[in-house]
Parts: structure tokens; C-alpha cells; sequence
């Protein structure tokens, strides 16, 4: 790896010339990022390909070529890329020559592909090898998710229980399995003497059986999965879902509490579940009422009232009693961000910080609501509502006067912060590492804040990558020890072309 050619590889202003010259240089790691430029023309990624090859897939994915580019039996994992993609730009010939593929994995991404022929669906889904089957019931169109539920193989049924058209009555049969036959295989039965569970430690090298994996003649791993699969899945109707209120599988009814089509009969079943992790999805469910959100606040565990206080309709009496018992870390609450203006401001003049700190991570309060918690007496509050847009430098600067360290590197990421004020907190003393980061990667950073911020090992990566720095001192960062801060320096845009092209050729030299 040379972190200065990658670094110039991913430069926004290097020269066109610089990019021929990269790709006349490019292994498969520099190839990769060169085919991310979105200024890379068409014969600059043809070339890009007859240097390396497997660039071709990411150029594909890119739009950088398209079907006339690609010859399939030259280049057969391009012309299935372009085929992946949802603009379908690939041949339909193209899909009959990987359907005959003898390499199953290209037959299972071609499985995956919008928009089949039908005689290559019909082909894919009686193919021999069941993980070709299992993804084309993956991305199934309904009538095909249908039929495919009857598939003898479970690893193929629990594809089409993840698979949101899937019809709902299919769905169900997969859960209850009415007027499906019974599945006679699994990749586990088919391989070993039941009963057997596989060990997660399994030593053998060529195994691909998934950790755990069991059966004992009914897969029942597989049939687990199956109806994690459905409860996952929006399309699952509810009635069957329900089905899983009394499973002994904690997953289950974890996935059922996070469902919100359930009926009130369940919601109040599953608040009774004896394991927290249940009741803790369950409590951040829109489908629970007001008198089941006031019982759960109720309860011990700090997790359930943690997936309360993320509940959309959660009453703001409960959520202000939440917050001084409950930590939700710096994630704007979800009945907070939907506060109306009234309740707004109320919240806002909460005797409580902790309340007051919930409302000031909004980043659109009304003047006079950001004011008042911007000269909030709490550094709590006053660190949430510092990065608010709209705020002076005189009240940032305040707010940093008052409150020191602990408001800094909020302050500092303000998008509003004057340069001037980055310049002080950038030598503040002692430093400050997370304001330095903010420092760092703020777009109105002055060179000498970032200077500052090169004497830090964390923002330094960060810092030579801003085009505010100085080109002499970017030119330096280029030999840096520190591979990442050289890579930062090659693309920064700053960087004087000339410097970039007599990089490159540096390197073709030493090459």
C-alpha cells in the first residue's frame, strides 16, 4: 500500500493527466479508488480495467461502463454487476449464459437480479444447488415467492419468509404450515447423521454450516429462522405472527414485542415477558397505549425504560420522569423532536435539567427558547444545545467562558463558529482532543487553528486533509510516519498540482 498515491487517487483536484498516470500504476487496492472518481471518463475506465481487471465490477456499479463495454465471456463478473443493478443495464442473453454457468456463485447473484426472463427463473429456481434457489426466492416476485414456499429444501422456504412479496397467506403457511408440504431437507440433514447441532468452534475448514445449526429430522434451526424471517417481515400478517406470544425462543418474541401491527391483547402479554430484552422492544412499540406506557415506566430494568423514553407517543409527563432515572445518550428523542411549540417551550423551562437537555438537542427551537438555553446555568444544557445553528459568537464564546472543557468541542462544532473563536479553542490550554477533532473538520477553520490541531494525534489525520491548511505545510505532511496523515496530505485539494504530477511520477520511477 503507498498512502500518498492513494490519497492522490481520491484528490478532487488532481489533474486528468495524474489520473492516466495512476492508472498505468493501479494494483487492485489504488484501482479501487480510482474507479470511485466522479470524474473518470469512459476510456480512462476501459484502461482502468486492462490494468486491473477486477476493477471492472466497481466501475460497473459506478455507471463507468456500460453493456457495450463489456464482453460477458471476457469479462463474466462485469456483465453480471451491470445486470445487479437496478437500472437493469445488462443483456438478456447475458442472464441465459450465467444461468448454464457451472460456477453456482454466479448463478446465485444472477438469482438476485431485477427483472429476469422468465425462462431463466423457471431455469434458477429448479437449479441443483439450493443456495442458487434460496436467493432467487430472496428477490422472488410474489407468484414465484408462492410457489417457492412448497420448495422441499427449509433453507429455501426461510428465503421466501424474508421475502416482503411474498403473499401474506403464504407467509402464514410458512408459520402454521397449512396446505404446505413438509420439508424434507436441510443443509444440516443432508450432510449428518441426526440428530446433530454443529459446533460454533467446528474445526473443519471446508464446513459452511452456520454456527449452531441443528436438526434432529423436523430443521428445526432452519424452521427457527424461518419464523424469525416472517416476524421480520412487514407483509407477515398479523394473526400469524401472534402465534409467536408464547414461543420459548427469546428471538422470537423479541422480533414479535418490535412488530407494530399488535393487537392489545399481546402488547399486554409481552409486558409481562420475564426477560427485560422483550419488554424493552416492546416498550419502544408505537403499537402500545397510554396505560401500558405508564406501566412499563414503571419497571426496574433500566433498558425497558430506556426503549420508553424512545417511543414516539411516550406522554411528556412520563418522558420528563424518565429523564432523571434514564440515560438515552445524545440521540434527539423521538416525542421531543414531534414537541409542539408549547410544549416546547415548557419543556424548556423545566426545573429539571435533564429535562431541559432533552429539548436543547433539538437544532430547531425558536429564538428566544435556543437563547434562554444557551445562557442555561447547567453545562449539560448548555453542551446540547451548543452546536444549534443560528447562535452568536458572543454566546458561544460565553458559553465557553463559562463552562470550560466540558462545553468545548460542542462549541467547536457549531457550524456558525467564527474563525476567530476556532483560533481560541484550538489553543486552549489545556488542549482539548474531541474539540480539536471538531476543529479539524470544520469548514471555516483557519490555518493557524489548524496548525494547532496537527500537534494532536487524533486531529491530525483529520487536519491535513482541510484545504484551509497551508500548501507548503500539506507538501510536509506528505513524508508524515504516520501513513493515514500522508494519505490525508495527497488529498487534500489544496495540494499544488504541479506537486501531484511530480508525485506520480515520482512514484512511476521508483515503480
Amino acid at each position: 500500500m503507498n498512502p500518498v498515491l492513494h490519497g492522490l487517487a481520491a484528490n478532487p483536484s488532481l489533474p486528468p493527466e495524474a489520473v492516466d498516470r495512476l492508472i498505468a500504476l493501479a494494483d487492485a487496492d489504488l484501482a479501487d479508488i480510482l474507479a470511485c472518481r466522479p470524474d473518470l471518463g469512459r476510456d480512462q475506465a476501459v484502461a482502468l480495467v486492462a490494468r486491473v481487471e477486477d476493477s471492472a465490477v466497481r466501475l460497473a456499479y459506478e455507471g463507468r461502463l456500460t453493456a457495450a463495454d463489456i464482453d460477458p465471456v471476457v469479462h463474466p463478473q462485469v456483465a453480471l454487476a451491470l445486470a445487479l443493478l437496478d437500472r437493469r443495464a445488462g443483456r438478456p442473453e447475458w442472464a441465459r449464459l450465467f444461468a448454464a454457468d457451472p460456477d453456482g456463485e454466479r448463478r446465485a447473484k444472477l438469482a438476485a437480479c431485477p427483472g429476469l426472463p422468465p425462462d431463466v427463473v423457471e431455469r434458477l429456481a429448479a437449479d441443483p444447488d439450493v443456495h442458487v434457489v434460496a436467493e432467487l426466492a430472496w428477490w422472488a416476485t410474489p407468484d414465484v415467492a408462492a410457489r417457492l414456499a412448497g420448495h422441499p429444501y427449509a433453507e429455501v422456504r426461510r428465503a421466501v419468509a424474508a421475502n416482503e412479496a411474498t403473499p401474506a397467506g403464504t407467509l402464514a403457511a410458512l408459520i402454521n404450515g397449512a396446505g404446505l408440504p413438509a420439508a424434507l431437507h436441510c443443509l444440516v440433514c443432508d450432510r449428518e447423521e441426526i440428530p446433530f447441532t454443529h459446533d460454533p468452534h467446528c474445526p473443519r475448514p471446508d464446513c459452511d454450516l452456520l454456527p449452531g445449526a441443528s436438526c434432529d429430522g423436523s430443521h428445526e434451526s432452519v424452521t427457527h429462522d424461518t419464523g424469525l424471517a416472517a416476524l421480520q417481515n412487514p407483509a407477515t400478517p398479523t394473526g400469524a405472527a401472534v402465534h409467536f406470544a408464547e414461543h420459548p425462543s427469546l428471538l422470537l418474541r423479541r422480533a414479535l414485542a418490535a412488530r407494530p401491527d399488535l393487537p392489545p391483547a399481546v402488547c399486554r402479554r409481552l409486558a409481562a415477558d420475564p426477560v427485560p430484552g422483550v419488554r424493552a422492544d416492546l416498550a419502544a412499540n408505537p403499537a402500545i397505549d397510554d396505560d401500558l406506557i405508564r406501566v412499563l415506566a414503571q419497571d426496574r430494568d433500566p433498558d425497558v425504560r430506556r426503549g420508553l423514553a424512545y417511543h414516539p407517543r411516550v406522554p411528556l409527563d412520563v418522558l420528563t420522569h424518565l429523564a432523571g432515572t434514564t440515560k438515552t445518550g445524545e440521540t434527539l428523542l423521538p416525542r421531543i423532536a414531534s414537541a409542539s411549540a408549547t410544549e416546547t417551550g415548557e419543556l424548556a423551562r423545566s426545573p429539571h435539567p435533564a429535562v431541559r437537555m432533552l429539548v436543547a438537542r433539538r437544532r430547531d427551537l425558536p429564538a428566544g427558547v435556543r437563547d434562554a438555553l444557551a445562557a442555561d446555568p447547567d453545562a449539560k444544557v448548555v453542551k446540547s444545545i451548543a452546536p444549534h445553528p443560528g447562535l452568536s459568537a458572543a454566546q458561544l464564546r460565553s458559553m465557553a467562558q463559562r463552562h470550560g472543557i466540558r462545553v468545548l468541542a460542542k462549541v467547536a462544532a457549531n457550524p456558525d463558529a467564527p474563525p476567530e473563536l476556532l483560533e481560541e479553542l484550538a489553543l486552549h490550554d489545556p488542549p482539548t482532543r474531541k474539540a480539536l477533532g471538531e476543529i479539524a473538520r470544520h469548514r471555516r477553520a483557519t490555518a493557524p487553528a489548524l496548525l494547532a490541531c496537527l500537534e494532536n494525534g487524533r486531529a491530525r489525520p483529520v487536519a491535513a486533509r482541510h484545504p484551509a491548511l497551508p500548501p507548503p505545510v500539506i507538501v510536509g505532511l506528505l513524508d508524515d510516519s504516520d501513513p493515514q496523515v500522508a494519505e490525508a496530505a495527497a488529498a487534500n485539494p489544496s495540494l499544488p498540482p504541479q506537486v501531484m504530477l511530480e508525485l506520480v511520477q515520482q512514484r512511476r520511477v521508483l515503480g
